[in-house]
């Protein structure tokens, strides 16, 4: 049984625990009595309540900060996305996206209660409980303990993505954690991290019966991330050895494999974030924190039509006649778009060579959306002329056949579905030691990871050639008269020929291990890109002797504001500046009143509101 489906289970044992005859005696309403959990049936329950935070949304639904794909900290406050396409809005999530983050921001309040409220809490609760469990085998003891430390510490690893060294460590030891401060020595968040998770990769199994559960090499692949982001690579590499040596795991035959419904928990998977639709009410059990990435108007309207490609984004896909990417020259000129250029207007496709992986990221006018039909561009979109003429990412959606079954039936957000998040999956791990071997000038072994990502992504490409070049309303999904069952078949459509001008190329050599490293740095955009990621890999690259290519994260940002198609008109990012001062955000302004004296403001916030 898929674990999370269990969580329906808890709330009727948590339900149970609060009633008694005895209503002197009864513990408040929410507040449990330890005893009801203090055998394997209790802990498991409790545990299963602790994964079910992971999510970042499964009971709090408006909680957008709180997402675990970061769609926000991650990948709208890069170069590879917008956030929010109305900018004539000035909310708290467009100031994350130009770079303008207070402390009362609402997003970074929702990150920190998830964090510490839900995730660290609830993971501490199973370790202090289990402590004085006897009813309990010795081995169960000790798994459960290593499933309780590897959440603890995923949790944390993501309050430190955002909020940097500036959190409080608190274990299940601490019996007070109001009095715990958020100021620590250099390493000490790293270390705490790296401790939970290495008790979990030497006591977890190498395989688990319930997807959901995490293996020893799921505890390996985040320590060896974690690593990373202080690019200790000699840290990671072991790990990352091992895991490939395991044997355990593979690329799966086609890219987009790791972003269909059917493909769940495939082989490439090390530890997926799981999610079901209507068994519980609103689909609480599935991904609520990305429910306004999905697009928003025209035949497939939904809602609400957030974290839309950028341009930039798009022109990084492009190749040149070897099928390579342009590094120094990618952004010189535009993809061919259709910005402002009504649906029923004409307009052909770029005839560039293109990475495939573009289209299976990027919903580009006059190519096939999934199943969906023909994406018409501007009816499509929710704000082209100030969000741009792309759709919102497309990997974490679902294709239309699955519609109301794989998809929500309830609520308003009806995106929802359960398509899984893949947290950590083997691309990664090839990548990241693609990553090692570069810092170490290590060519050949750089070159053949980098290869084998690039060899996969030539695998499949979206096709369908679209034979018109107006598209109204009336052409929906696939030509005039069409219908669904025209899909692969029929239409307007050339569904024999590639919808874009696709080339991919290997590699023959890297001159040097700069040039290993950009090219490892740009593998790992174009595998990762809208998977919340982007803005991490830039803020830990920036401290490596080249940086990013021999530009600096501020460079590469403030580049990127001054010349992205979105931005030539806007609002706000007019005197938008990334500087570094902005690689982390600051502690929440409630946090800090809630504790006064105890918590401390990053420096570079001190005397903002």
């Amino acid at each position: 049984m898929n674990l999370y489906k269990r969580l329906v289970i808890l709330i009727l044992v948590l339900a149970s625990s609060s009633c008694s005859d005895d209503f002197l005696t009864k513990e408040p309403p929410g507040i449990d009595s330890e005893n009801y959990f203090m055998d394997a049936k209790g802990i498991d329950a409790l545990l299963i309540g602790t994964y079910a935070m992971v999510q970042g949304s499964s009971l709090w639904e408006t909680s957008w900060g709180a997402s675990i794909q970061n769609w926000t900290f991650g990948s709208g406050a890069s170069d590879d996305a917008y956030i929010i396409p109305d900018i004539t809005t000035s909310s708290d999530v467009n100031r994350i996206e130009y770079w303008d983050v207070a402390a009362t921001n609402t997003y970074c309040e929702d990150k920190w209660k998830w964090a510490f409220g839900m995730g660290i809490f609830r993971a501490n609760d199973v370790l202090r409980v289990l402590a004085k469990t006897t009813d309990i085998t010795s081995e169960e003891e000790t798994e459960f303990e290593a499933e309780a430390r590897f959440l603890r510490a995923l949790f944390y690893f993501e309050a430190w993505l955002v909020f940097g060294d500036y959190i409080p460590l608190i274990d299940e030891n601490v019996k007070d954690p109001s009095s715990v401060s958020n100021v620590n020595d250099d390493g000490n968040v790293l270390n705490f991290i790296i401790n939970d998770l290495k008790f979990a990769w030497e006591n977890l199994p190498d395989t688990q019966e319930e997807v959901g559960r995490p293996t020893k090499y799921a505890a390996m692949a985040l320590a060896a991330r974690a690593y990373l982001e202080e690019l200790e690579y000699a840290q990671a590499k072991p790990l990352l050895d091992e895991i490939i040596a395991s044997g355990k795991y593979a690329l799966m035959p086609n890219f987009f494999d790791n972003f269909r419904i059917e493909k769940n928990n495939n082989i490439e998977s090390i530890f997926e974030i799981q999610a079901t639709v209507n068994d519980v009410n609103e689909s609480l059990n599935a991904e609520m924190g990305i429910g306004l990435n999905w697009p928003h108007g025209g035949d497939i309207g939904m809602c609400c039509g957030f974290h839309q490609t950028s341009q930039n984004l798009a022109n990084a896909y492009k190749v040149d006649e070897n099928g390579l990417p342009l590094f120094d020259t990618f952004n010189d000129t535009d993809l061919k778009n259709d910005q402002g250029l009504r649906s029923d207007e004409h307009f052909t496709t770029a005839s560039d060579l293109l990475d495939p992986r573009i289209d299976w990221t990027i919903s580009r006018r006059g190519i096939p959306f999934l199943d969906w039909g023909i994406n018409r561009g501007y009816d499509w979109v929710r704000h082209q002329v100030d969000g741009g003429p792309y759709l919102p990412a497309i990997k974490t959606f679902f294709y239309k056949y699955q519609r109301y079954t794989l998809s929500t039936t309830t609520g308003w957000m009806t995106g929802i579905n359960a398509n899984n998040y893949r947290y950590l999956r083997y691309a990664h791990v090839l990548l990241w030691r693609a990553e090692v071997a570069a810092a170490e000038g290590d060519l050949p072994t750089a070159l053949d990871l980098v290869n084998r990502i690039r060899q996969r992504a030539g695998n499949e490409v979206v096709m369908g050639k679209v034979l018109i070049d107006s598209l109204p309303e009336s052409v929906y999904p696939w030509g005039e008269g069409t219908t669904d069952d025209d899909f692969q078949t029929g239409g307007a459509v050339d569904w024999d020929q590639p919808a874009a001008n696709y080339k991919i190329g290997l590699y023959t050599s890297f001159a040097n291990a700069d040039e290993a490293m950009r090219a490892v740095q740009w593998e790992q955009r174009l595998e990762f890109a809208t998977e919340g990621r982007r803005f991490f890999d830039l803020r830990r690259w920036d401290n490596l002797p080249n940086k990013i290519g021999g530009m600096s994260m501020a460079e590469v940002l403030n580049n990127f504001r001054e010349s992205d198609l979105r931005i030539r008109s806007s609002y706000n990012w007019l005197n938008a500046e990334f500087t570094n001062d902005e690689k982390y955000m600051p502690v929440p302004k409630d946090q800090l009143e809630m504790q006064p004296g105890v918590l401390q403001q990053r420096p570079e916030y001190i005397g903002e509101d």
